[in-house]
C-alpha cells in the first residue's frame, strides 16, 4: 500500500488518506524551511538557486587553476583584515623600540616599525604576515597559468572575448594589488622598488611628472606616499577585484563552460557533474587543501625578513635587490634598456620610457586584444565550445611560447647582479648575453613550436582521415621495416569473433 504527503495548498485540507490507508498528517516544516519558504515566496530565489544547483561543470583538472586563484583571493582578504588591525599607514618617522635587538633605537617610519610589531609582538602576526605573501604569490601564478590554459586551448574565441578582456583586466588589477602591498612595509628593499617605479612614471613624455605627483604626492620619496598606497590597495583595488570576479564568474554562468574534446562532448552540450553536490564538495576540498599547503609553506620558508633590509633610507640602495617574481620581468626589462635619450620633436625621451613603459604597454595591450587579433587573422567569426589541443593552432602556441620566453629572459635579467656573482661574471657582459638571447630565443622559439605542432597537426588530419575513410586499413612498422595489418582496423580482419569493421 503506497502513502504520500500531499501539499496543503494542493489539496486545501490538513491530511488525506491514499489509496484506503490511513490519513498522513503533513510533515511541520522546520524553521530553517520555513525561512526559506518566507525568502522565496517574496524573491523567487528558488527558481535562480535551483538553475544554479543544476549548472553542470567539467570533469577536468585544468578547469580548477581559476578556482584556485579565487580561493587565494579569499585567504588574502581573510589575512589582510587581520593584518590592517595592526598596520599604521604613516611615513612619519619614530623610533623603533622593540624586541629586535639590532634595530632597537634606529629612527623608521611608523610604518614600519608597526609591521615589525606585528612580526614579533603580535600572536601569530609573522605567520599572517607570511601566509599573506605567499598567497599573493600563489595568486599570481594561478591566474596566470589559468591565463595560459584559455589562452593555448582556444577557450578565449568568441563568445568568451569579451570575458577573456575582464580576465587580463584582473591580472593586471592583481598585479597592481601585490605591487602597493608589497610596498607597505616601507623597508628598504621595497622602498627601491618604489623609487624605480617613480623613474618609470615620470619618464613618460608630458604627462610624465604629473602623473607621478599625482600618484606619490610630489617628489618622490614623499610623507603621504605610504597612506596613498593603503588607500589603493585596502580599499581600491580589493574593490575592483571584486566586481571584477563577480563579472567574471556571471560571464562563465551565462555563457556555460567550454571543455575539451572527445567522447560525447559536442558543441551544443556540457559533459560533467552538477554544481551539487558533486562540484560544492570538490571545490570546498580544495579551498581547505589550498588555505593548508600555503600555511604550511608560511610556517616553514621564512619571506621578506623586512627586519634584515632594514628601514627605507632615500640615499641607499639595497644590493641585491630582486622583487617578487610577478614585477621582476619589469625589473628585467629596464636592466635590459639601452642607455639611449633620443630627441623626437624638441622632446628628450627618458632612457626607462622604452623598456619600463613602451614594452610591458606593447606586451599587455597585444594580450587583450588577442582574441580580435586571432579572429581577424583567421577569419573564424564562429562560436566555440568545444577547446582546441594546443598543436591544432600553430600560430598561437609559437606566439604563446615566444612571449613565455620573453618573460622568463627578462624575469633572469631582473637578477642578474646575483648570477654575475654566482657565475663570476662582469654584470655587464651579462647584460650583453641576455640583449641577445631575448631575441634569438623568441625567435627560435616561434619558429621551433610553430614547426613542431605543424607537424603534430598534419598527423593528427592523418589519423583522423585513415579512421573515418571506409575500408581503409591500418598498418604497422614491423622491427625489420616491413609493414603488418592492425588487426580490428577498417576494412580488416575482425578482433575478438566480431564482424567485419
Amino acid at each position: 500500500m503506497c502513502t504520500a504527503v500531499a501539499d496543503e495548498r494542493a489539496s486545501g485540507a490538513p491530511g488525506r488518506a491514499i489509496d484506503g490507508g490511513p490519513v498522513q498528517e503533513p510533515r511541520r516544516p522546520t524553521e530553517l524551511e520555513r525561512i526559506a519558504i518566507w525568502f522565496d515566496r517574496r524573491t523567487g530565489f528558488g527558481r535562480y538557486a535551483g538553475t544554479v544547483l543544476r549548472k553542470v561543470f567539467p570533469d577536468h583538472w585544468t578547469f580548477l587553476l581559476g578556482e584556485v586563484a579565487l580561493f587565494c583571493f579569499v585567504i588574502l582578504l581573510a589575512t589582510g583584515v587581520f593584518m590592517t588591525f595592526f598596520y599604521t599607514p604613516d611615513s612619519r618617522p619614530t623610533t623603533y623600540h622593540g624586541p629586535y635587538a639590532p634595530l632597537d633605537g634606529t629612527q623608521v617610519s611608523a610604518a614600519f616599525g608597526s609591521v615589525m610589531r606585528l612580526s614579533f609582538e603580535v600572536r601569530a602576526g609573522l605567520l599572517m604576515r607570511q601566509i599573506h605573501h605567499w598567497t599573493a604569490l600563489v595568486f599570481l601564478g594561478s591566474i596566470a597559468v589559468h591565463l595560459a590554459r584559455v589562452f593555448f586551448t582556444g577557450a578565449f574565441r568568441r563568445p568568451r572575448d569579451i570575458n577573456w578582456v575582464v580576465g587580463v583586466g584582473l591580472l593586471l588589477l592583481a598585479l597592481a594589488e601585490g605591487f602597493t602591498g608589497y610596498s607597505l612595509p616601507d623597508d628598504l628593499l621595497s622602498g627601491t622598488g618604489l623609487r624605480i617605479a617613480y623613474s618609470a612614471a615620470i619618464s613618460i613624455p608630458f604627462i610624465g611628472p604629473w602623473l607621478a605627483s599625482l600618484i606619490f604626492g610630489g617628489e618622490f620619496p614623499t610623507l603621504d606616499l605610504i597612506s596613498r598606497l593603503f588607500v589603493f590597495h585596502v580599499m581600491l583595488f580589493p574593490g575592483l577585484l571584486i566586481a571584477g570576479i563577480g563579472t567574471h564568474l556571471l560571464f562563465v554562468f551565462v555563457q556555460s563552460h567550454t571543455q575539451y574534446k572527445g567522447g560525447t562532448r559536442r558543441e551544443d552540450n556540457v559533459v560533467g557533474q552538477p554544481f551539487w553536490p558533486g562540484q560544492v564538495f570538490r571545490s570546498v576540498g580544495l579551498l581547505f587543501m589550498t588555505a593548508a599547503v600555503i600555511s604550511l609553506i608560511a610556517g616553514l620558508i621564512q619571506i621578506n625578513p623586512i627586519w634584515l633590509y632594514g628601514p627605507f633610507i632615500p640615499y641607499a640602495v639595497s644590493s641585491p635587490a630582486q622583487p617578487d617574481w610577478y614585477v621582476g620581468w619589469l625589473e628585467g626589462a629596464l636592466r635590459l634598456g639601452l642607455p639611449i635619450e633620443p630627441t623626437i620633436l624638441g622632446v628628450t625621451i627618458p632612457a626607462p620610457f622604452i623598456p619600463g613603459v613602451v614594452i610591458p604597454t606593447i606586451l599587455i595591450t597585444g594580450l587583450l586584444l588577442w582574441p580580435f587579433i586571432e579572429a581577424r587573422l583567421t577569419h573564424d567569426r564562429a562560436e566555440h565550445h568545444l577547446l582546441d589541443w594546443p598543436w591544432e593552432s600553430p600560430v598561437r602556441v609559437a606566439t604563446g611560447a615566444a612571449a613565455i620566453s620573453l618573460f622568463l629572459v627578462f624575469t633572469l635579467a631582473g637578477g642578474n647582479d646575483v648570477i654575475g656573482v654566482f657565475l663570476n661574471v662582469p654584470v655587464e657582459s651579462l647584460t650583453m648575453v641576455f640583449r641577445v638571447l631575448l631575441v634569438v630565443l623568441a625567435v627560435g622559439t616561434w619558429v621551433a613550436i610553430y614547426w613542431l605542432a605543424s607537424a603534430r597537426r598534419r598527423r593528427g588530419e592523418v589519423e583522423r582521415a585513415v579512421e573515418t575513410a571506409p575500408g581503409g586499413i591500418a598498418l604497422r612498422r614491423t622491427p625489420d621495416g616491413g609493414f603488418q595489418e592492425v588487426e580490428g582496423s577498417p576494412g580488416g580482419q575482425p578482433t575478438q569473433g566480431g564482424p567485419p569493421a
